[in-house]
Order: structure tokens, then sequence, then C-alpha cells
């Protein structure tokens, strides 16, 4: 599966109030964006267009249940893209502050990277978060790196297209012997579902569930078929990995959905947990997922997390 991470660096151009999670703010406007650059006929219901299927607004946002014709363990294919928001919780910037966020893109949504960036461009025109002194934050976007890869800057309006995106692949391995331990750190709230309802715990069968369905879901709908592992083992194994240490504690915040109009609740776990047991097979799933984000919304950042091995 290709994989590309992009660097996307503003500058404020007047003083801005943003929550002091951002993720929500930024997919909500970047939405908002795009449909202006990429939508042809201007349609409020991507539903009945007849351009739904190549318009590049849909594919990312409106994603068909079992878009690629084949069957499979879920309902809808995982959207292309996260946006990686600024780590801080700095909620009032000035005319002058700088900041900068990650776009992650999975599979062909890397060759639209000129759309994405166009995009947020215009997003820095549109403004976002709450009105200061009538006016919402708007920025300048200054460049987009990806690596040590300058990709566009403001200085000459140029998109440079020439790097290759990343190859992600994974392999089953072997179970290794002995226990070891590792501790997970969620950089970002986690929300995850088991037996149809959120959970507050994280036992490591649990996680495994979730980097699993992570992986495959993404794999299958961008990469072209699912990894070949042996799921159900591996969740089975995963049910004999105790819990060490627990640090994990629930967080909610609100959002406004400018698509449902209306503020929403969300809510998820945060904080580090720590796992002893045979993890050695599940070491690459780990730090595979460690990029991907795992659980619900991580089209906003949510589900981020790095991991530490200790054998």
């Amino acid at each position: 599966m290709f994989f590309g991470n992009y660097r996307f660096s503003c500058l404020f151009e007047n003083d801005a109030q943003l929550p002091p999670f951002k993720g929500s703010t930024f997919r909500g406007v970047f939405g908002r964006a795009l449909k202006n650059v990429v939508c042809a006929l201007k349609r409020e219901n991507c539903d009945d267009c007849l351009l739904a299927d190549k318009c590049l607004y849909a594919v990312v946002f409106e994603t068909r249940k079992n878009s690629n014709g084949q069957g499979g363990r879920l309902a809808a294919p995982p959207h292309p893209f996260v946006i990686e928001p600024p780590t801080d919780e700095i909620t009032h910037y000035r005319k002058g502050d700088r900041f900068a966020f990650n776009l992650l893109l999975f599979g062909d949504a890397n060759l639209q990277l000129p759309y994405f960036v166009y995009a947020f461009e215009q997003m820095g025109k549109i403004g976002m978060g709450r009105r200061v002194n009538g006016v919402r934050g708007h920025y300048t976007l200054e460049d987009v790196t990806s690596g040590d890869s300058l990709i566009y800057s403001s200085s000459d309006k140029k998109l440079r297209a020439d790097k290759e995106p990343e190859k992600l692949t994974l392999t089953e391995v072997h179970q290794a012997k002995g226990d070891i331990s590792v501790t997970i750190r969620f950089l970002t709230p986690i929300r995850l579902k088991f037996e149809n309802r959120l959970s507050a715990e994280l036992p490591f069968h649990l996680l495994v569930r979730a980097m699993l369905r992570r992986v495959s879901s993404l794999f299958k709908e961008y990469g072209g078929k699912e990894p070949d592992l042996d799921y159900k083992g591996m969740v089975i194994r995963a049910q004999d990995v105790r819990t060490a240490e627990n640090n994990l504690r629930w967080h909610d915040w609100r959002r406004y959905s400018f698509r449902q109009e209306s503020e929403m609740t969300l809510g998820g776990m945060i904080g580090s947990v720590s796992y002893e047991g045979a993890l050695g097979e599940y070491a690459p799933l780990m730090e595979l997922c460690s990029r991907l984000h795992i659980g619900k919304q991580t089209t906003f950042g949510l589900g981020k997390f790095e991991m530490e091995i200790i054998s």
C-alpha cells in the first residue's frame, strides 16, 4: 500500500481562537474547502451525483460500502487520509504565529496530492475556529514537505511531485519465544467499540482487534488485498497477554459538526498502558499501526500512539 506523510507549515494572518484538540476543526474546514475546489456540479447531496465515483471529494469523504466490489468484514471502507493536528493545546494564536500539521494519505490518494495542497491553501482563506473581532483565523500555507523533500513553497507557488510515496507492507512473523513487555502511549484519544459499545478499557486482545481491523481494511481498500495474517489465531493468543500497568483515562471534548449543524460530544482513552507476555509476533503490527492510527474518527487524528518494547 502506498503511504505518504506530508508536513504543512502555516502562518496566521490574524488572531485565531481554536479548541485544545484541533483535529475535528481541521477536518471540517478541509472538507468544505475540498468540495469547493473539486465539485463540478455543486450538488449538496453526493449520493445523487453522477460524477460521485470519479470526484475526489466523494472518494475522500463519501466512501461507499464495499466500494472495491469485494466482500469484507467492514460495512464501509476507511477514508484514505488522516489529519494529524498540532499536538499542543494552545487555543489562542496571534497574528504572525506559526503552526504545522501532518497529512497522511493512503493508496492512490497520493496521486491527487496537488488537490489536497490547493484545498489546504484555500482552507486558510476560508478561515477556521471561533471568530475573533468578527473574523475567523486565516492563514497562509508557507510550504509542504515530505521528509527532507520540499513538495510546495509559497515563494514560487510550484508543486514538486517527483517524490515517490512509501510502500508499506506487513507479513506474518513467527511468534518469538519468551515474554517481553511493551508500553503503548496514546498521543491523541482512542475511541474503540467492542460488542457494539464504546470501551473504556484496553485489554491487549482489544488493541490487537483494532490494529488488525485497521490494517486489513486499509490494505484491502488501498493496497489491493489484506495482509496474509493469522487473524483469528492472533486474537486468541492476545488474550493470554497480561496488562502490567494501566494509566489510561477517559477524556471528553466537544466539537461542532458543520455537516450536521450541531455540537457533538466525543470521548476517548488517553494515557499509557503496559503489557507483558508473548508479544513478539505483534511487534511489526504495532509498529505499523503507530503510523496509521487506530480506532474511530482517525481522520481527525485520533488513535495516534507510540510504543516502547523492552525485551
